[in-house]
């Protein structure tokens, strides 16, 4: 590889275009060029590498859990995980994917460390590239009646319910239930398993989107924003106005009389 001949946009628009492989060699090439401002280049492809490895060990650590289970003969290998346990609105939602043995989506992460913007795209090709995915949810008036660990339960069983035939086993995010096939628990599954974090997105997106419209039947609420959490302008407007139908009313018995 010869750069001496390239200008440096030319360089620049080499090293966008490189592998890491190649990356790696022009490391040294752009160290011993003679003009400055190709030198200047070694920390952006310095950054550049440093992001191909994060990006590969990120792959390494999500699908650890799988590829042991995929070793050991578990094809149809599900994450579970839930959005909507702690908000004073809304229902609990749950969301059980399954994947082929391999397949990876790169950017999948936990739900929580996203942009809405991106679990949007993510739904749409996790839904696209998923074996089987299943949603579960239970009202805030069943979350009244059975408390809020019970719902979250109904809603993962309810989730994994969907996925059968398709799925063998069971990858969970920290939480025990009656899901009729073998499973393990994960503590911070969501940030250690592909499938679960897969999940997560589908939960949280589901979620979100129906809080979007209750936004628009209850919209002095401001659901659009909070969706159904105890922030400071919603716990205000709760007292000021009272409580909706879609409220939980044990979870927000200490903010009004209703």
């Amino acid at each position: 590889m010869r750069i001496e001949k390239l200008s440096i946009v030319e360089v620049r628009q080499l090293i966008k275009d490189s592998s890491s492989e190649e990356l790696r060699i022009l490391l040294d090439l752009v160290k011993l060029d003679s003009r400055k401002g190709v030198r200047r280049l070694y920390n952006i492809i310095l950054g550049r590498l440093k992001k191909e490895e994060d990006r590969l060990k990120k792959k390494e650590l999500l699908l650890r859990e799988e590829r042991m289970l995929w070793g050991m003969g578990y094809e149809k290998v599900g994450g579970l995980d839930e959005a909507g346990r702690g908000p004073l609105a809304g229902p609990v939602v749950a969301a059980c994917v399954v994947f082929s043995p391999g397949t990876y989506i790169d950017g999948i992460d936990d739900s929580k460390k996203l942009s809405p913007a991106r679990r949007n795209r993510l739904f749409d090709i996790i839904m696209d590239k998923a074996l089987a995915v299943g949603v579960g949810r239970v009202d805030a008036q069943e979350i009244d009646r059975i408390n809020i660990l019970n719902a979250t339960r109904r809603a993962m069983e309810e989730a994994v319910a969907k996925c059968y035939p398709d799925l063998d086993f069971l990858l969970v995010d920290a939480m025990e239930g009656d899901f009729s096939v073998s499973y393990k628990s994960l503590v911070k599954g969501d940030a250690n398993s592909h499938s679960i974090a897969a999940a997560s997105i589908i939960a949280k997106v589901t979620r979100d989107r129906e809080m979007l419209k209750f936004d628009k039947e209850y919209p002095e609420y401001g659901f659009d924003s909070h969706k159904g959490y105890g922030t400071k302008s919603h716990i205000e407007t709760i007292k000021e106005i009272g409580l909706c139908p879609i409220h939980r009313r044990t979870f927000t018995g200490k903010l009004v009389k209703d």
